[in-house]
């Protein structure tokens, strides 16, 4: 059976993602990206965790505490364009993953935008460990969607083949608008 865009970044994520490496959920939403990064990372490793908005944060503090993760996972409640300036230059970075959209179950005015994801894409891309793995989940059925899909396609493509290889994935036959999954490889 074909992997959900979700189940299918978790898969890409483990094949990279080792105890003890530094990791980003620049999208931490409900924790659940947080959580399953914490488990790989172990307690030795560290996820920094990024949302703008205060229920992603209550609702991530209480899955680590719950999972016993929180050791390993700082939360930082600023957006994913703030990354150039939160995580030190010297760190180098394993993967990164995003969930572009809202935030399930709240306030679907609150979306993630075109210029915020670039400015996080172009910190973590300067961070990025060879074999490194970006992972991009983009929810695009809402207003603004479109433009931001647009960004990530774009961005990925201009990447040259050299230096990344990038993969989309995603399921062409079904309807409301199914997410789209990019990896972005560095070799």
């Amino acid at each position: 059976m074909l992997q959900t865009a979700l189940h299918f970044s978790h898969t890409l994520l483990k094949e990279v993602v080792e105890p003890g490496a530094s990791v980003v959920d620049a999208t931490m939403g409900n924790g659940n990206d947080t959580a399953f990064l914490a488990q790989l990372v172990g307690s030795k490793g560290l996820v920094y965790a990024f949302d703008i908005q205060e229920a992603a944060l209550i609702n991530t503090e209480k899955k680590l505490t719950e999972l016993g993760l929180t050791e390993q996972v700082t939360l930082f409640h600023k957006g994913h364009e703030t990354i150039e300036e939160t995580i030190p230059t010297e760190t180098s970075l394993t993967a990164a993953v995003f969930n572009l959209g809202y935030l399930p179950k709240s306030d679907k005015q609150i979306i993630t935008k075109p210029d915020t994801t670039k400015k996080a894409l172009d910190a973590i891309l300067t961070r990025l460990k060879p074999k490194g793995r970006i992972i991009l989940v983009v929810y695009y059925g809402h207003t603004g969607g479109e433009a931001e899909l647009a960004l990530v396609q774009d961005y990925s493509q201009k990447l040259p083949q050299e230096e990344y290889s990038v993969l989309t994935y995603q399921f062409v036959n079904q309807r409301n608008n199914p997410p789209i999954l990019f990896c972005i490889e560095k070799k």
